[in-house]
């Protein structure tokens, strides 16, 4: 009898220890990040920086070869998830992923949600349009038909420019193809994928203007509560700069020297 007693303490002690562990794991469980994983979401439409190789399927692209040596640094196996540029945000939010690595620009608002690594790219707007239209100068674009990617600072500046009917897609690949099939008269987009985009389709006899004032600079985002991973990554960022690594990635794909003076932090105050 007092031995029975002794096994049905012993057995409710440890199915209260069990309970209090699972329940305690759940609450911990703040980030999709574990020990060995790191979920990164990415657009796979913004050529050179993401996007899928056609014949591989495989991703490819500056940011995708950066946040993988950067995986391999932190000791961590990256595994990308194609996520919609407007959805990024959300699903670092909801912790779907704990990287979004997708081009994102570095601004105040953005920065009120998320957290952002060091800079890694020094950026800038662009109009393109073909030789056709009478595109000259920003005061052209007056009553245009514009496109822009969604929820980008493109789009946010597309419709600031008086009198714009602006089209929003999903992708910056889309907007691009509206101004092929002449549905728009221009589109804004990033200076680099403009020219990337240009010289692989030299037959389109497209034309860049690049938008004055618009320096921004890129960043990896991350959810508000992955301080501890934000500090990883910004530690091989500068790593990788320091042995020439970042180097050799930024000149794969776009040709130049990776410039020196870039930001280490963004201070918005």
């Amino acid at each position: 009898m007092f031995n029975k007693k002794v096994k049905k303490l012993v057995l409710g002690s440890l199915m209260v220890v069990m309970a209090a562990s699972l329940v305690g794991g759940c609450g911990s469980s703040s980030t999709t990040t574990s020990n060995k994983k790191l979920i990164v979401g990415t657009n796979a439409t913004f050529v050179p920086f993401e996007f899928k190789d056609d014949k591989t399927q495989d991703y490819a692209g500056f940011d995708i070869d950066l946040i993988r040596a950067i995986g391999k640094r932190i000791n961590k196996d990256v595994e990308l998830k194609n996520v919609a540029f407007d959805a990024l945000i959300p699903a670092l939010n909801t912790h779907d992923i704990d990287v979004a690595a997708s081009g994102m620009t570095i601004t105040k608002a953005r920065s009120e949600k998320v957290l952002f690594s060091s800079p890694y790219y020094e950026n800038a707007l662009a109009i393109v349009y073909k030789d056709s239209n009478s595109i000259h100068s920003l005061d052209d674009l007056k009553n245009k038909k514009i496109a822009a990617q969604m929820g980008t600072t493109g789009s946010d500046l597309a419709h600031k420019i008086e009198g714009t009917s602006v089209k929003e897609f999903d992708h910056s690949n889309e907007a691009l193809l509206e101004l092929q099939n002449g549905g728009v008269d221009a589109t804004v987009i990033d200076l680099p994928v403009a020219q990337y985009y240009s010289t692989k389709h030299p037959d389109e006899h497209i034309q860049i203007l690049p938008y004055p004032n618009t320096k921004e600079y890129l960043g990896l985002a991350l959810n508000k509560d992955n301080k501890a991973l934000q500090e990883e990554i910004n530690k091989a960022i500068a790593d990788m700069k320091a042995d020439g690594e970042f180097n050799t990635l930024y000149k794969k794909w776009f040709n130049v020297d990776a410039p020196a003076d870039m930001p280490v932090v963004l201070d918005f105050k």
